[in-house]
C-alpha cells in the first residue's frame, strides 16, 4: 500500500497530465488529432526551452525573472543582424551569446554582490525590457527577404520528416540538459547548491561559478527560445516575451521541483510545461475568453503548489 501510495507522488504531474488529456479529449474529439497533438507540442516547445533554463536556476535556489525580456532583447539582435544579411550561423551564435552574456550579469549580480535573486532578475527584467525598446524603437524589425532569412523562418515553421522543427529543438536540448544535469560533475554541484550551499562551499566547490554558469545557460534557453519566436513571426516583437517567465516558472513547480532547491528533474519540467500548454489548448478549444484562462491557469498552478506542499509536510 505505502509503495502504491509512494508511486502516486512521485509521479503526480505525470498522472495530472494524463488526466487532463482524457477530460479534454471528453470534451473534444479534436483533441487527440495528430495535427492538434503536434500543434500543442510546437506551442509548448518555446516555454519548455526557457523552462529549462529556470529548472537549473531554481535548483540552485534561485530565481530568474528576466528571462521575457531576454527573450525579447535576443530576438531583435538576431532580426537585425538577419536583416543585415548577416550568415545564419554567425546571428545564430551571435544570439545564444548575448543571452547568455545577459544571464551571466544576472549571475555576478548574485554571487559576487550578494544581492538575492528575485530582486538582481526583476532589476533586470525591468532593464532589458527598456533596453529591447530602445534598440527596437518601440517597433517589430523584420528579417527581411533575403535567402539567410528564408533558412531562418525554418527555425520556427519548418518541419523534418513531418515533425515541427521546435519540437525537434526542444527535445534536443532537453536531451543534452538531462545529461548535464544527470552525469555530469556540474550537475551533482547544481544539486548540492540547492540543497546546502554553505556545506557545497565548504567541501570546496566554486559556487559562484556555477552560479554564473547557470543563469548563463537560463539566458541561453530564453534566447534560442527567442529566435525560435521571431522565425515563426518573421519579425522581433519589442512586446515579445510578455509574461514568459511566469509560465516558465509555473511549468518548473507543476513539474515538482522545489522552489527551494535541491530536489526536482528536467523529466518534471517538460510534463509540467506539456499541463501547461494542454491546459491552454483545452481552454481555446472550448473558447474560453483569453480572461478567464488567466484565471484558470494561475488556479492550476497554486492548486499544484499546495498538493506539493503538503505532500512535503507528510
Amino acid at each position: 500500500m505505502m509503495s502504491f501510495k509512494k508511486v502516486l507522488i512521485d509521479n503526480k504531474s505525470l498522472i495530472a497530465l494524463l488526466l487532463l488529456m482524457g477530460a479534454v479529449s471528453l470534451y473534444s474529439p479534436n483533441f487527440l488529432t495528430v495535427d492538434n497533438l503536434l500543434n500543442v507540442l510546437r506551442q509548448t516547445s518555446i516555454n519548455a526551452i526557457i523552462a529549462l533554463g529556470i529548472t537549473y536556476v531554481i535548483l540552485t535556489a534561485g530565481i530568474d525573472l528576466s528571462v521575457g525580456s531576454v527573450l525579447a532583447l535576443s530576438g531583435a539582435v538576431c532580426a537585425s543582424l538577419l536583416a543585415a544579411d548577416t550568415p545564419l550561423i554567425v546571428a545564430f551564435m551571435a544570439t545564444l551569446f548575448v543571452g547568455g552574456m545577459l544571464g551571466a550579469a544576472n549571475g555576478v549580480v548574485i554571487s559576487f554582490f550578494g544581492v538575492q535573486p528575485f530582486i538582481a532578475t526583476l532589476v533586470g527584467m525591468t532593464m532589458l525590457r527598456g533596453a529591447t525598446l530602445v534598440f527596437t524603437d518601440g517597433r517589430p524589425i523584420s528579417t527581411g527577404d533575403f535567402e539567410v532569412a528564408e533558412a531562418f523562418y525554418q527555425l520556427g515553421g519548418g518541419y523534418v520528416a513531418g515533425i515541427p522543427v521546435p519540437i525537434l529543438l526542444a527535445a534536443a536540448v532537453f536531451g543534452v540538459g538531462w545529461l548535464v544535469l544527470n552525469r555530469t560533475a556540474f550537475g551533482r554541484y547544481v544539486y548540492a547548491i540547492g540543497g546546502n550551499e554553505q556545506v557545497t562551499l565548504i567541501a570546496g566547490i566554486n559556487v559562484r561559478r556555477v552560479k554564473i554558469v547557470v543563469y548563463m545557460l537560463s539566458g541561453a534557453m530564453a534566447a534560442l527560445a527567442g529566435m525560435i519566436l521571431t522565425a515563426r513571426l518573421e519579425s522581433a516583437q519589442p512586446t515579445a516575451g510578455l509574461g514568459y517567465e511566469l509560465d516558465a516558472i509555473a511549468a518548473v513547480v507543476l513539474g515538482g521541483t522545489s522552489l527551494m532547491g535541491g530536489r526536482g528533474t528536467l523529466i518534471g519540467t517538460l510534463i509540467g510545461a506539456l499541463i501547461i500548454g494542454v491546459l491552454n489548448n483545452a481552454l481555446n478549444l472550448m473558447d474560453v475568453s483569453s480572461y478567464y484562462q488567466q484565471i484558470a491557469k494561475g488556479g492550476v498552478i497554486l492548486l499544484a503548489v499546495v498538493v506539493d506542499s503538503r505532500v512535503k509536510s507528510r
